[in-house]
């Protein structure tokens, strides 16, 4: 029996990566904890209003305690607001992450794997939709369809399936050149078994990474949308929305766009730590000392 040891460089850095990792999942955390529970806090309704109290400025800026952060210009409660639309924002974007991650990492898959013809055809497809600029071809969506959520988880879903398919088809093609592929296949095990049980498996880590960096694009893409106003739709709450309602009070009311963009900022660099934290606990020896 032989027994493999790791070198010391290695357990350093496997365990600088492993708490890399968990500092960056407090922060991201939190943030999903703290817009999960936001219903269950003594809040305004987000779209309560109150007309005698609008565009009150926060508390410390001489507001009062019943809006933390102030109110807009109908008087409906900033930081409620901000968290309604954190809740939806971060529903749609990870429906767009996961059904675009699906249909990207089955597409290449299948294409890594079985090569010809649909190898081909997925690949132009791939550099035909990567060499498109994001925001051009969702806006081209959106407007041809009618605004819902469904048409924008669906947007999102179409702007993010070509990374996950260029990444993994990339990764099976190596893969499927590995002794123990072979060996399954003579073993004749069937290939949906062959890719969902030994290569899906081995590609995991990468399908995470990307799922958590698509995430923050994902966020990005959805704010634009919503602020050019082909995304969330009142009666609806979004972080874009409520950027594209201030603007025109930012002289007078500068909160009603400074939070929700303070928030936006916050959650991607978030999702960026985590990402690059759980690339680097995959990959210990890429930890920068």
């Amino acid at each position: 029996m032989t027994i493999v040891v790791a070198a010391p460089q290695e357990r350093s850095a496997s365990a600088k990566s492993t708490g890399r990792l968990l500092r960056a999942s407090i922060p991201l955390g939190l943030i999903i904890l703290i817009v999960a529970i936001s219903p269950l806090l003594p809040l305004p309704g987000p779209n309560e209003q109150d007309l005698l109290n609008r565009m009150q400025p926060p508390v410390w800026l001489g507001g009062s305690w019943t809006h933390l952060l102030g109110t807009d210009q109908l008087g409906r409660d900033i930081l409620a607001r901000i968290l309604a639309g954190g809740r939806l924002t971060l529903m749609i974007a990870a429906a767009g992450v996961g059904i675009g991650g699906f249909v990207g990492t089955t597409l290449g898959l299948l294409a890594g794997y079985r090569r010809g013809w649909f190898d081909l055809v997925l690949t132009r497809l791939i550099d035909a939709q990567l060499s498109l600029p994001v925001m051009l071809l969702a806006m081209s969506i959106t407007t041809t369809r009618p605004t819902s959520l469904g048409t924008l988880i669906l947007v999102l879903a179409i702007i993010c399936w070509a990374p996950y398919a260029r990444v993994v088809r990339a990764e099976t093609l190596s893969l499927r050149e590995r002794p123990f592929v072979y060996a399954l296949t003579g073993l004749g095990v069937r290939q949906h078994q062959l890719l969902l049980r030994h290569l899906f498996p081995n590609i995991l880590s990468t399908f995470l990474v990307m799922a958590a960096i698509e995430i923050a694009v994902t966020v990005l893409a959805e704010s634009a949308l919503s602020f050019l106003g082909l995304g969330v739709q009142p009666p609806n709450v979004s972080w874009g929305m409520m950027l594209a309602q201030g603007r025109t009070y930012m002289k007078t009311a500068w909160w009603m766009v400074a939070f929700p963009g303070l928030a936006i900022t916050i959650v991607v660099l978030a999702v960026n730590l985590f990402g690059d934290a759980l690339r680097a606990r995959f990959n210990p020896r890429e930890v920068v000392e």
